[in-house]
């Protein structure tokens, strides 16, 4: 086991990783930016290292500073957590030279997968559903109307290198087509570098279901079921849930058990999030996320499963002692990301909060690293934490969120808890009658500009 771990993250999931290593016996380090050094991952980690001011690429990006903090404190391992550095093949393989462990996958599965062209071939490869499209990068040389006729319109055009919904552009029609081609290149470019893109098959109402895996890089891997992410906004996870108010125990059983098989042939290591569009019955791959994912918790509510614990036993070397029989799921989990925003408007709202009180409770978890005095940064994210419930039921569960929801207080700025108060009680919600379109035409019903 290791005997020091860096975090290389800020804000509640260096938090969350910082308490796993405790409960491991595992001595911390916190890094920050000058903007976070009171935060509260830093405050309460054994160690603290500054690595640069508070831009994030002169900080949480500055592998240089990374490196440079892990040699001066001794930690022997790494724990990128979300966004960042956690999915950079090139951080991975930086560490492994120099004796670091990075706790995550190998730097050649980041790499496979963080191409979304040969992720879907990867996948198609393993036995995983895709949804039907190019073969490949559409370039400029190729006959992209041909490819979409053949796919059938509407179809969607993808940074191959993408995410957050940049370099995703829809072309309802032939006529269409050149203009979100050009758009989807210029974004893409722009946002990430690489130009390239491919296109597939645009699904009119789909749910958007993920697979939670883990593997521990010697051909044993499990799935810890799905969970149901398809409140969205700008292709911005809102609310997440577990298990899918849209599938039954054998469709969960079926699609989870093709994922860990992929899994196990393809030797994955650590934690990872196999995504579908789910739609009359039917899964279609869209990506994969070789990281831990903001939504995690809801997956642990469920199965009683430390993920983070788990990561660091498998990246220490040791082999996955839970098998699939063993997994069993209790209950409904919903996360609501609680952001510090304006409610309706979305604008970012930073700032001093000046009264903090989370709800608490049987079967409430927030996940934050704010509190009473904190000042959110307008550097990063605008997250203030995740609010998990878990009930025996989904309406146990709706009625404890509604109640935490009630009792969460943030002030001195603004924040989406009004939103998810509206939420909790629209009928739809409720019903569980949604899909990844439905958030965006709820706002726009309620005077979204």
């Amino acid at each position: 086991m290791f005997s020091k771990i860096l975090i290389a993250n800020r804000g509640e999931i260096a938090l969350r990783v910082l308490r796993a290593c405790k409960e491991l016996g595992i001595q911390t380090v916190a890094v920050h930016s000058t903007a976070d050094a009171n935060a509260m991952h830093v405050r309460l980690a054994d160690e603290s290292v500054c690595i640069g001011p508070a831009s994030a690429t002169d900080s949480y990006l500055n592998i240089p500073q990374l490196l440079a903090a892990c040699e001066i404190t001794g930690a022997d391992a790494v724990h990128p957590g979300y966004g960042f550095l956690s999915e950079n093949a090139r951080f991975a393989d930086i560490l492994e030279a120099h004796n670091i462990a990075f706790i995550g996958p190998t730097a050649d599965h980041i790499r496979i997968m963080g191409d979304k062209i040969e992720a879907k071939l990867t996948a198609q490869r393993l036995g995983i559903p895709v949804v039907p499209g190019s073969d490949g990068a559409v370039t400029p040389s190729d006959d992209a109307h041909a490819i979409a006729r053949e796919i059938g319109y509407p179809v969607l055009v993808k940074a191959a290198a993408g995410g957050g919904g940049r370099g995703m552009k829809v072309a309802e029609t032939e006529k269409d087509l050149d203009r979100a081609l050009s758009t989807a290149r210029a974004e893409a470019k722009a946002a990430f570098g690489d130009d390239a893109l491919y296109m597939e098959k645009y699904l009119g109402k789909p749910r958007h279901i993920e697979i939670q895996v883990l593997g521990d890089g010697q051909g044993n891997a499990i799935h810890l079921g799905e969970r149901d992410c398809s409140l969205q906004r700008r292709h911005q996870k809102v609310w997440e849930e577990a298990p899918s108010p849209a599938l039954n125990a054998s469709q969960r059983t079926e699609i989870g058990e093709i994922v860990a098989d992929a899994m196990r042939k393809l030797k994955y290591r650590g934690v990872g999030t196999i995504e579908f569009l789910y739609e009359n019955g039917e899964f279609y791959f869209i990506e994969m996320n070789t990281r831990l994912q903001v939504e995690h918790p809801v997956t642990e509510m469920i199965t009683g499963i430390d993920l983070v614990n788990e990561q660091i036993r498998i990246a220490s070397g040791a082999k996955l002692t839970i098998r699939q029989e063993d997994v069993l799921f209790e209950g409904h989990a919903i996360e609501c990301r609680i952001n510090a925003e304006n409610p309706r408007s979305f604008v970012p709202s930073p700032g001093q909060i000046t009264y903090y009180h989370p709800p608490g409770g049987l079967g409430v978890r927030v996940d934050s690293g704010v509190y009473q005095g904190y000042r959110i940064p307008p550097y990063y994210d605008s997250l203030i934490g995740k609010l998990i419930v878990h009930g025996r039921n989904r309406v146990e569960c709706l009625m404890r969120l509604r109640r935490c929801l009630d009792e969460f207080v943030v002030d001195g700025i603004e924040s989406t808890i009004p939103l998810f108060r509206d939420l909790v009680d629209n009928q739809d919600i409720a019903n569980g009658m949604y899909d990844i379109h439905w958030l965006e035409k709820y706002l726009a019903a309620a005077g979204e500009d």
